[in-house]
């Protein structure tokens, strides 16, 4: 009997993320504790981008946890979050 697909696991409280848009050299927008299970990075001019896609193309930089990441991919939350930094007023 063929078993039903397992959910896959979403963020726990443990899985911060600090994110970083960078406009330019010493151009930064900020969101997300310093002591971050994994700081996501990325230039703003590729945030419209799928965030999976960046990574694999190394586009989108990420240092610390890649469960961490990996979670917050499937989520949604990056491609969001990264968004709205990026639409700075």
């Amino acid at each position: 009997m063929p078993q039903a697909p397992k959910t896959p696991p979403m963020p726990t409280a443990s899985d911060t993320v600090q994110y970083r848009v960078v406009f330019g050299k010493n151009d930064e927008a900020v969101e997300g504790p310093d002591d971050a299970a994994v700081v996501i990075t990325v230039p703003a001019t590729e945030v419209a981008g799928d965030p999976t896609s960046l990574y694999m193309r190394g586009v989108l930089k990420a240092t610390g946890s890649t469960g961490v990441l990996f979670r917050a991919l499937r989520s949604g939350e990056v491609s969001a979050t990264l968004a709205r930094l990026a639409s700075r007023p």
